[in-house]
């Protein structure tokens, strides 16, 4: 019974075409006949190239998953079962593996491999994101110092040019950034949000009170009559932006009452229930 095509590739089944494209270039290298000095080597690549082929083009890798290796007997809407070498589909457009091998041996058969390219993961708070600046890093054992851009997203990647896989030349190496989740912040996108708290009184009279932003400390007004749910917008306080503009700082009122008022505390809010008219559940449905 032929070896599972997944298995062969060394990919799980929900594999995307890009990683297809990574697992099949990476095989490739290794057993190419005119490189690999292993007898096996050649029986070996047919195997990879062949599975490549089916898992690469989406309507044959359908029929595969569905009919497994048995899927030649059962062509798409009756037509001739796939056979032979040619062009297969990646992503939606059609590769000729001649092609494809040319970008994996520099357009020979024989002669130095380029590195592969990598990707890692790179945690940054909030802060760190906001002010960049240079990062040292240990992967794989290797020490490496990151320029990280200021105003860096979750998910951008920073590129580091030859620090990928050995070859020649060798490949990049990719980190995607990830924000650490912050006891304060939330990001979207290049906008902060923060919550802000205020107290009965700063809300009902209006005050000047100090807000946190990944930048330090900013004051920012509160009109007065301001209740908990209230954004205030601090425009280009948000994320920094070097191509364009900065995101903004979305501070989220929340009024806060005294958890243990003193006597006094509690006399003045008992004199304000005797006189207020005030009913905040009036007009709700």
């Amino acid at each position: 019974m032929a070896r599972d095509y997944y298995e062969v590739l060394g990919v799980s089944r929900d594999a995307d075409a890009d990683e297809l494209q990574r697992a099949f270039r990476k095989l490739a290298r290794k057993h190419h006949p005119d490189v690999a000095k292993d007898p096996a080597s050649e029986d070996r690549f047919k195997e990879i190239n062949e599975a490549y082929q089916v898992l690469s083009d989406p309507k044959t890798r359908a029929r595969y998953d569905r009919w497994g290796p048995e899927f030649r007997q059962y062509p798409e809407d009756g037509g001739p079962a796939p056979e032979g070498r040619g062009s297969v589909r990646y992503g939606g457009s059609a590769v000729d593996v001649e092609d494809l091998f040319s970008s994996i041996f520099g357009g020979r058969r024989t002669g130095p491999m380029p590195g592969a390219d990598q990707e890692a993961e790179l945690e940054l708070t909030v802060e760190e994101a906001f002010t960049g600046g240079k990062r040292r890093i240990v992967l794989a054992g290797r020490e490496l110092e990151v320029t990280v851009p200021a105003g860096v997203t979750d998910g951008q990647r920073i590129r580091l040019a030859g620090e990928g896989g050995r070859g020649q030349p060798p490949g990049d190496l990719y980190l995607v950034v990830r924000l650490a989740p912050h006891p304060l912040f939330e990001v979207h996108g290049r906008d902060v949000y923060v919550p802000l708290p205020v107290s009965p009184w700063e809300a009902v009279l209006g005050a000047k009170v100090p807000v946190d932003t990944p930048d330090g400390e900013l004051k920012v007004s509160v009109a007065p009559g301001t209740s908990t749910g209230k954004r205030l917008r601090l425009k280009g306080q948000g994320l920094p932006n070097p191509k364009g503009r900065p995101g903004d700082l979305y501070a989220e009122v929340e009024v806060m009452v005294p958890p243990k008022p003193t006597s006094a505390e509690r006399e003045l809010f008992e004199q304000l229930s005797r006189v207020s008219s005030f009913d905040p559940r009036r007009g709700r449905p």
